[in-house]
């Protein structure tokens, strides 16, 4: 697999914290989070370690191949967790309009949404 993209930012939330809410998506129905497309689909975890990495199926129907690695990492003095997505994919490439809608669909998901449902 190929990697299209990837993006490290801080959340709010400490890694165990951060580590169920990727792995269980739904888990806290007052905190929602994870609103799919009509063009998605929900992830399936195909990987685990507890708690600094987490894998997700693709939520593209245009690419099943597709796969979003998470990298859960203490942030040290500034609190929180450095969460890392990236963004892998089995060649051909997707063509760069789909890589930066992917991308930003990933980035709109995870460093927003994921983010403000830890309260900020």
């Amino acid at each position: 697999m190929i990697e299209v993209g990837s993006r490290t930012k801080n959340q709010p939330a400490p890694p165990w914290a951060v580590f169920e809410a990727l792995v269980d998506p739904h888990r806290d129905p007052s905190r929602p989070w994870l609103t799919l497309l009509d063009d998605e689909i929900a992830p399936v975890v195909v990987e685990e370690e507890h708690p600094r990495l987490v894998v997700w199926t693709s939520l593209w129907q245009r690419r099943p191949d597709a796969r979003v690695r998470f990298d859960v990492l203490p942030a040290g003095p500034k609190g929180g967790t450095d969460l890392r997505w990236t963004l892998l994919v089995e060649e051909p490439a997707p063509d760069a309009a789909l890589v930066g809608h992917l991308r930003k669909r990933l980035n709109q998901l995870i460093n927003a949404e994921l983010r403000y449902s830890f309260g900020q």
